[in-house]
């Protein structure tokens, strides 16, 4: 995938949007989260780190004193296995969960927002660790002074860890809100449609049908339907349709979904 992005901002500008063109040439369009969803996602995890951090630093420092108290020696290397885990605590934390929850973190996911590469991809492991890392110069010269500089000097309010890997954050629509979507997106109704050909869809192809389900409630109108479209005319080669064939190509990628998932196409 590569990005496009047709308008030059001048630095400093702000843009809301960010579109994508995929390897099938569909546009795909993401929601840029804003300085406010980020804080408020940061200051939810801090406050999580703060609790860990103040149980484990409460019941370490007793462990350390009843340790010095035995074994003097050993003390040391408590103490330092504790400043260990603070460092990993706040550096590791971001990382851990962005990796294992495909770019989000327990206040990204309260703030509905998430991680993704400049292309849409998810980040890779390497590209996670290297954005968290980069924490240590972001917060310089204290309280992420020059990663809030970073973002609002860059159209996508990118920090210098985005920067560095590529990545950005995006608006992502509550899990409750995907549930949504896919349970009004209508069954076929009537006589039984013959499948329509979802079996012969490649894994990224499917994929692009996920992706524009659920994204297509944050779409404008015109840009939905143009997307629903590009994608349709995209597979329609692979497709077998009535010849009578009536439904619109939002409700022919729907069937697509439904069919796919019907066949166990979907984890």
């Amino acid at each position: 995938m590569s990005s496009n992005l047709p308008d030059q901002s001048p630095l400093g500008s702000y843009t809301e949007k960010l579109t994508i063109e995929t390897p099938e040439q569909t546009l795909l369009e993401f929601g840029i989260a804003g300085i406010g969803s980020r804080f408020l996602a940061l200051a939810l995890d801090t406050l999580i780190q703060i609790l860990i951090g103040f149980i484990v630093g409460l019941g370490g420092t007793m462990a350390l004193g009843a340790l010095a108290a035995a074994l003097p020696k050993s003390a040391v290397w408590g103490a330092a296995l504790l400043v260990i885990f603070f460092f990993l605590l706040y550096f590791g934390y971001f990382a851990f969960f962005e990796i294992i929850w495909n770019g989000q973190t327990p206040g990204k996911r309260k703030a509905g927002i998430r991680v993704i590469k400049d292309s849409g991809r998810p980040l890779t492991v390497a590209e996670s660790i290297a954005r968290n890392l980069l924490r240590i110069v972001d917060w310089l010269p204290g309280f992420y002074a020059i990663g809030i500089a970073s973002a609002l000097l860059t159209k996508e309010n990118k920090r210098l860890g985005d920067l560095v890997a590529g990545s950005l954050v995006v608006r992502e629509a509550s899990f409750s809100d995907l549930k949504t979507v896919w349970h009004t997106a209508p069954a076929p109704t009537g006589p039984v449609l013959a499948p329509l050909g979802a079996a012969k869809l490649t894994p990224e192809e499917s994929a692009l049908i996920d992706s524009f389900l659920m994204r297509r409630s944050q779409l404008d109108f015109d840009v939905r339907v143009r997307m629903a479209d590009q994608i349709f005319q995209r597979l329609k080669p692979k497709l077998t349709l009535p010849a009578d064939n009536t439904m619109s190509a939002e409700k022919i990628l729907e069937s697509l979904a439904y069919e796919r998932r019907a066949t166990g196409g979907y984890a």
